[in-house]
Order: structure tokens, then C-alpha cells, then sequence
């Protein structure tokens, strides 16, 4: 009898968080006020994000950079409209209105002043594109196939994301673990709202699967090469000859020994050190490969 109550409760749960996302995405009634409203509170915690020092380098910042947080409000927007083309238009007018007043906002705080919207051009582009695909994106109301054939690209892009964000946390805790977490459970929700059996919820889980396999395995290589001086001004003869300690970390050859210019390889993440061998002086270096901000660096010393 016990079993028998949970399996109804759990039953009931699953009911209420449908009935939810049922409403949530397409049972709200989006009008112009709520439109502009969505629109202007948008641009204003972005231009937060991007003022304060606080936030920089981190998810928040993100957001006025990316394109992850935007996916929100937008497919908010698209569901809840009457029409493809209330969708569309909608969709577009948001995007208008939001992102140029980010600038905006922070015109009177930033060294840049006006030059700031040379940077809006880029946005300015995805908000024309928005028309036609929040105009397909109405459609996201005709649950089944149909919704997940739409809602997969953003859901693989959400997942490749929110895989390298993890990636990146991995190696610089917690740098973007909330933006990690942010996109998965988007991926999650839109997973749970826009299908209607399990076999279309199988399909999706796949392509987050796939989508998280390749961005792992791109990641974990090293992708860094470069040319570098070496410090303090070193001078070597066409003779000199250098020597990697570990080599499964990087390569380094001479690129003009005389100015002691450097060619690195990076082949992994991790330190080894280097010895320059010119006749009978020998000079050693350390050799850091290391991930900073979602990227690859690498630094030499001598030792």
C-alpha cells in the first residue's frame, strides 16, 4: 500500500512539473508592456555585469559577451505569442530595445564612451536573424517532433557550452561553473517541455551525449604553439641546442638562437624544464603550460 501512495505521489510531482512548463512556455500571455519590461531589466543586470569589477571573468560576465543567457528570454517570448509573426516581431523588438541600452548603460562609466557600440554591429546582426527564427520558433508549440527538430540546435549549443564551461572549472575552480550549470538545466527544462514521449526525449539525451563526447575530447588537448623570447635577453650560437626534459609536454627549437627566439609546441598541461646546450655552457629553463581563463598559456623562466 506504502508503494502504491509513492508511486502516485511521484506520479503527481511529475504531473505538476509538466503543467508548469506547459504554462510556462506557452500558456503566458506576452504582451508588449512585459516585452519591453523583459527587455529593459535584461539590459540592465547585463550592463551591471559588466561594470562591476566584481564580475569579471566569471559566467556573469558572460552574459553580455555570449549568447547562452539570451536563449532565455527568448524562447520565453517565442511559445507565448499568438502567431509566427507576433513571435517574430516580438522577438526582434526585445532584442532591439535590450541590447543597444546595455551599451547605453555603460557609455557614462567606461573609458570608451560612444566607441562602445562599435562593438553593438555584431549584435545587430543576430537581432535581424532573430525575425525569421522566432518566427520558426513559434512553432515550439506543436509539441513532438517538430519542437525538438527546433529546439535541438540550441540544445546542442547549450550543451557544448555548458560541457567547456565545466571543463574550465575543472582547471580554474569555479570559474564557470555557474555558467556550466546554467546551460545544462536549460538544455534539461527545454528537453522536458518541447517533447512528448520518451523515444523523443531519448533522441535529445543522445545528441547532449554526442555534443559532450566531442567537446571532451577537443578539450583535452593542449592547443597552444608559439614563438617567444627567451628571458633576460640570452644569446646563443647557430650551434646551441636545447633538450625538453619531458617532451610529451612540449616541443622547443630554436627559431634565431642569436636573439634567442623560441619556437613551444605545447602538447599537454603541466611543467617541464629545458636546457640550452651551446658548446660547454649550458643554461636551463622551467616551461609552464597552463589554462587561464578558458585558455591556453604558457610561460617561460629561467632557472
Amino acid at each position: 500500500m506504502e508503494s502504491t501512495d509513492q508511486s502516485i505521489n511521484t506520479s503527481s510531482s511529475g504531473n505538476a512539473v509538466s503543467r508548469f512548463l506547459d504554462r510556462l512556455y506557452g500558456g503566458i500571455k506576452m504582451n508588449w508592456p512585459a516585452v519591453i519590461i523583459m527587455a529593459v531589466v535584461s539590459a540592465a543586470i547585463t550592463a551591471v555585469f559588466l561594470l562591476v569589477p566584481v564580475f569579471k571573468d566569471t559566467s556573469f560576465e558572460r552574459m553580455g559577451i555570449d549568447f547562452e543567457a539570451w536563449f532565455l528570454p527568448a524562447i520565453l517570448i517565442m511559445p507565448n505569442c499568438k502567431s509566427p509573426l507576433d513571435s517574430a516581431v516580438k522577438t526582434f523588438v526585445f532584442f532591439l530595445v535590450s541590447q543597444p541600452l546595455i551599451y547605453l548603460i555603460q557609455v557614462p562609466f567606461s573609458d570608451m564612451g560612444w566607441g562602445l557600440f562599435g562593438y553593438y554591429k555584431y549584435w545587430f546582426i543576430w537581432t535581424l536573424l532573430t525575425f525569421p527564427m522566432a518566427f520558426i520558433g513559434w512553432f515550439l508549440r506543436k509539441r513532438g517532433w517538430i519542437s525538438l527538430l527546433i529546439i535541438s540546435p540550441v540544445i546542442v549549443f547549450l550543451s557544448a557550452v555548458g560541457v567547456g564551461a565545466f571543463i574550465d572549472t575543472y582547471y580554474e575552480p569555479p570559474y564557470l561553473l555557474v555558467t556550466g550549470l546554467f546551460c545544462m538545466l536549460q538544455a534539461a527544462v527545454y528537453i522536458l517541455t518541447f517533447t512528448v514521449n520518451k523515444w523523443q526525449r531519448l533522441a535529445a539525451l543522445a545528441a547532449v551525449i554526442v555534443t559532450a563526447v566531442i567537446v571532451i575530447v577537443r578539450n583535452g588537448s593542449v592547443e597552444i604553439s608559439g614563438q617567444s623570447f627567451l628571458p633576460e635577453g640570452y644569446s646563443y650560437s647557430e650551434n646551441a641546442v636545447i633538450t625538453v626534459a619531458d617532451p610529451d609536454i612540449a616541443e622547443v627549437s630554436f627559431n634565431d638562437p642569436a636573439e634567442g627566439f623560441v619556437y613551444v609546441n605545447g602538447r599537454k598541461y603541466g611543467s617541464t624544464t629545458f636546457t640550452v646546450t651551446d658548446g660547454g655552457k649550458e643554461q636551463r629553463f622551467s616551461l609552464e603550460i597552463y589554462r587561464e581563463n578558458g585558455h591556453s598559456q604558457l610561460e617561460i623562466k629561467a632557472e
